[in-house]
């Protein structure tokens, strides 16, 4: 069997912080008050951010800060202010998602710990390759994961660290729109509204919750996540009480210990109809559920119970002492914990009137230690006879004792960084208006889309499984981009089918995560990037500018005076006219409902609102209600490169049309290029 994982817990609190430590966490993630993909904690402030840290090092546990939002150029200086404060504070390391914000952090604390967020939608070897290549110490996978393709990863050379329980997006994290489109919240600014679990429907089903799956939860799986080498057991729940992480942490830290985790415990504390391991076990069915009144009503009468597992600090730290009590001389009394030795002395003693203070009396004050994480290991004592020590003088040295080998224990367990760079420079270029007509590049789902695009775009962008030598005879290849699954389910497949298709002349990527980047960098494929990699400053157009990319769509997310301000000398395109993908799933909602059979091809939601789904073999993409239109108001997007036209179920008729830049007939939207998210 591998070595012990660490139990990763969530803190959204102080409270919640203290109550993972005493049930048994290793370590804690947390966020400050910015920057956090979860802003409706309660987060910590500098101060309280402080105080976390020395109660995580004195209990020798770690603190990961979650900086695992987008950021804006504006917002820039300020991030790289937080991340020199709080290094200096002695963070353990930083979660982070923001291409630019993580070059920030290497520049101003060069050798500040990155973790990559599961918001990287990292899902094959080659990105975790890929990234520890960059510099980051420790990647987090997909929620969606086979315990095959995380056992694959984990052979890489880096920290894997893996979500064991807890609620579960319906979406791939990082590639979900849907709160942003619908009610301008952002996922990707830790904002997220949750609209997932509102009413949806296949079939007009108003009770129907199509979006919501269950809990996760692998804790009667944990052997396995040993033995494939999985390095952290993460435990979701920022939003949760401390009831609810105190349980979650124990009964995680009992399934290590070859203990049968108490399921219902866990599911009278929260679950939505309990939980499922479906995407491990990669049985994919009976994973839907919504939270429930039994639930609720089951989780008050646990309350007290699991408070006892948190009402006072764990001791994990044992000290020996010695204790010298010599005539004339002032007490003393050394504790060793590990290599760290600290000594305090007292008064002098006096002689005894009645019953001398032997080792006896000197333990019974000395081991109690209940509000320490400290425990009495062995005591030594060198006692003159006649002598006479208060209980009171013993107690009060203990506890200076436990003061200074807890600062001491700080001290030890507290990272040191060299914060004193400055933010990365940017090209002194700003984006200059277009003159002349905004070239299109189309995004096809078709073989009939992309030959009616080819004509009149810069490039089209086709799925992998649709090009053959018939597509290349009727599109010069180096007009394709090829477009492989939003979702790799098979790497080796995929390389393989890439390489064949470079020989055919196609050799142009669309890159839609760090995983495709990996892919076509070892392919030596020209690389486009996607707007589904999020890049929303001009840190990250640069940055992956000098990782090979020729250009990218950026950021749907940010709006057209955003855009406009961005610095970087890598070509970059907007998204004109298209249904814009709100999620990215693994599990299709309208076979749970109905079935493959009487598949409706769209999901509706409580305001009558049709969402198109388009499915592939592998998952499917739920798209917007609404087509984005900007066509007429290209001039608001002067300095765009080109524009990205995105079809979902469009003829050649209406392909020509899009890619003409013609309004199309229905409701259309201008997404968030005006009102932006929050």
């Amino acid at each position: 069997m591998s070595r012990m994982p660490e139990i990763l817990a969530p803190a959204g609190s102080p409270e919640t912080l203290s109550a993972a430590l005493r049930a048994g966490a290793d370590a804690v993630y947390a966020g400050g008050k910015r920057f956090s993909a979860r802003s409706s904690a309660a987060n910590f402030s500098d101060e309280e951010l402080a105080d976390a840290l020395r109660l995580c090092h004195s209990y020798g546990a770690k603190l990961y800060l979650a900086v695992n939002t987008v950021i804006s150029d504006d917002e820039a200086p300020r991030f790289a202010d937080y991340i020199r404060r709080t290094s200096e504070l002695g963070v353990d390391g930083y979660i982070v998602q923001d291409w630019g914000a993580a070059q920030i952090m290497r520049t101003v604390v060069p050798d500040a710990v990155l973790h990559a967020s599961t918001q990287m939608s990292v899902h094959t070897a080659a990105a975790a390759r890929l990234l520890r290549s960059l510099g980051y110490v420790r990647v987090v996978p997909a929620r969606e994961l086979s315990k095959d393709v995380l056992g694959r990863i984990c052979r890489e050379d880096v920290e894997v660290e893996v979500f064991v329980h807890g609620a579960l997006c319906m979406s791939v994290s990082g590639q979900c729109y849907m709160s942003a489109m619908i009610g301008s919240r952002s996922a990707n600014r830790g904002c997220c509204g949750q609209a997932c679990r509102l009413p949806f429907s296949a079939v007009g089903n108003k009770d129907a919750a199509a979006l919501s799956l269950k809990d996760l939860s692998l804790l009667g799986r944990t052997d396995e996540l040993r033995e494939i080498g999985v390095d952290s057991l993460k435990i979701e729940g920022r939003m949760k009480r401390p009831e609810y992480v105190a349980s979650s942490v124990s009964e995680l830290k009992k399934a290590l210990g070859g203990e049968a985790p108490d399921m219902q415990l866990l599911r009278g504390i929260f679950s939505r109809s309990g939980f499922t391991d479906g995407y491990f076990s990669g049985k994919r069915q009976d994973m839907f559920g919504v939270r429930e009144k039994d639930d609720v009503t089951a989780a008050r009468s646990l309350i007290p119970q699991i408070h006892e597992l948190y009402r006072s600090p764990r001791q994990v730290h044992t000290v020996d002492m010695h204790a010298v009590i010599k005539a004339c001389e002032p007490v003393a009394v050394t504790g060793f914990c590990g290599d760290i030795s600290e000594t305090v002395t007292g008064e002098v003693p006096a002689a005894a009137q009645n019953r001398p203070t032997d080792i006896s009396a000197v333990e019974k004050q000395l081991s109690k230690l209940g509000d320490t994480v400290f425990t009495l290991g062995r005591l030594t004592a060198d006692i003159d006879k006649g002598l006479f020590v208060p209980a009171g003088k013993l107690n009060e040295l203990r506890r200076q004792l436990a003061d200074r080998l807890t600062e001491a224990v700080i001290e030890r367990n507290t990272p040191r960084y060299h914060a004193d760079g400055k933010l990365p420079e940017l090209p002194m270029v700003k984006r200059l208006p277009r003159e002349g007509k905004l070239p299109v590049r189309t995004y096809c789902r078709t073989a009939e889309q992309a030959v009616a695009a080819a004509e009149l775009s810069q490039f089209v962008i086709v799925p992998e499984q649709i090009i053959d030598e018939t597509l290349v005879s009727r599109i010069a290849p180096e007009k394709i981009i090829v477009s492989p699954p939003r979702f790799i389910c098979d790497e080796d497949r995929l390389f393989d089918r890439l390489a064949e298709l470079k020989r055919l002349g196609a050799d142009r990527l669309c890159c839609h995560t760090p995983d495709s980047i990996a892919l076509g960098k070892a392919l030596g494929m020209k690389l486009h990037g996607s707007f589904t990699l999020n890049v929303f400053n001009s840190y990250s157009a640069e940055y992956l500018r000098s990782l090979g990319l020729e250009d990218c769509v950026f950021s749907v997310e940010a709006t057209a005076e955003q855009f406009a301000k961005v610095r970087t000398v890598l070509p970059l395109g907007v998204v004109v006219y298209g249904r814009l993908p709100l999620m990215l799933t693994r599990n299709c909602p309208i076979r749970n409902e109905v079935g493959c059979q009487k598949c409706t091809g769209r999901l509706i939601d409580r305001t009558g609102r049709e969402l198109p789904v388009a499915c592939s073999k592998e998952y499917v993409e739920v798209l917007n209600s609404d087509v984005l239109f900007m066509g007429d108001r290209l001039a608001e997007l002067s300095r765009a490169d080109f524009g990205a036209a995105m079809l979902h179920d469009e003829d050649a008729e209406a392909t020509i049309a899009a890619v003409s830049g013609r309004k199309p007939v229905g409701n259309i939207t201008r997404g968030l290029y005006y009102r932006g998210i929050e």
